[in-house]
């Protein structure tokens, strides 16, 4: 069964879809940077659902269906991110569930976990860094194994009119190629998601500018060390925004959390390719 409704949450309305029975057991899916619900795969949450969770996904604010606020003027901090998540879970009655962060989603995730540790059930985070949204460490660099080839430098778009729906789709069809690898999806799959991306998005611009105005709320990195949630940690081998160092630290600081490299992805939604890995891994830790 799958339902999508518009929730109060936190004074804005936010749009969440479910898939799934309500009796199993809750997971939440938290979307990257300026990333609303449609990221996530519809088939990927069905068979998330399929293996016994009740999955959620919702639009963070000024993405998707959910409140916008003035490009450039955004009325909230990163610390309201993560009050909406817990809030969805409070609006569904959940008090707590498994969750499943893609890059600034798994930051939320984090500090979702250091700040309220009885919400979370277990981590799953992918393509994300230690305390993601801190100021980066003077992390050391060391060449890769030969499972973790260097990534290529990612390369500077001009700015658009995110109000053209021909050149916003294009766009993320450029984006998403080049963060991603050989397994990305092939331009017919990216453009469908890119459209239903513009068209399902109030103001495509607000969220891709206002998220990383808004900051991401008091550190959490050395925190990390307090997290006792059961953990595993996702990260494609060719993943630009955050090289090999990135997992490695956050393997480093979390107890007992488990890294798994996946070969030949990007820092993307992990492709269909390596699916059955990634679903295995999520359900196992959840």
């Amino acid at each position: 069964m799958v339902t999508e409704t518009m929730m109060p949450v936190n004074g804005i309305q936010v749009c969440v879809e479910t898939f799934g029975e309500p009796a199993d057991p809750p997971l939440l899916l938290l979307s990257g940077d300026g990333g609303s619900m449609d990221w996530w795969d519809d088939e990927f949450c069905r068979r998330l659902a399929a293996g016994g969770r009740l999955v959620v996904r919702y639009d963070h604010r000024d993405t998707g269906r959910s409140t916008c606020f003035p490009v450039g003027s955004p009325a909230y901090s990163g610390v309201d991110l993560m009050n909406d998540a817990l809030g969805v879970l409070d609006v569904l009655g959940l008090p707590s569930a498994h969750l499943v962060g893609f890059s600034l989603g798994g930051g939320i995730a984090q500090r979702i976990a250091v700040n309220h540790p009885g919400r979370v059930l277990s981590l799953a985070l992918i393509s994300t860094s230690a305390g993601s949204g801190d100021a980066d460490p003077d992390l050391p660099a060391p060449p890769p194994p030969a499972s973790t080839p260097l990534a290529v430098a990612t390369r500077s778009l001009p700015e658009i009119d995110w109000s053209d729906r021909k050149a916003a789709v294009t766009r993320l069809i450029t984006e998403i190629r080049d963060r991603g690898g050989p397994f990305t999806a092939a331009e017919p799959h990216l453009r469908r998601l890119a459209e239903r991306i513009f068209d399902r998005s109030a103001d495509l611009a607000a969220g891709r500018r206002n998220h990383r105005m808004a900051g991401y709320g008091p550190p959490v990195r050395d925190r990390l060390a307090t997290i006792v949630a059961p953990t595993v940690i996702l990260h494609g081998t060719l993943d630009q925004r955050f090289p090999a160092e990135h997992p490695r630290e956050l393997a480093d600081a979390i107890p007992k959390a488990r890294l798994v490299w996946l070969d030949g992805v990007g820092h993307e939604l992990p492709p269909r390719a390596v699916w059955d890995k990634v679903l295995d891994e999520i359900l196992q830790v959840a």
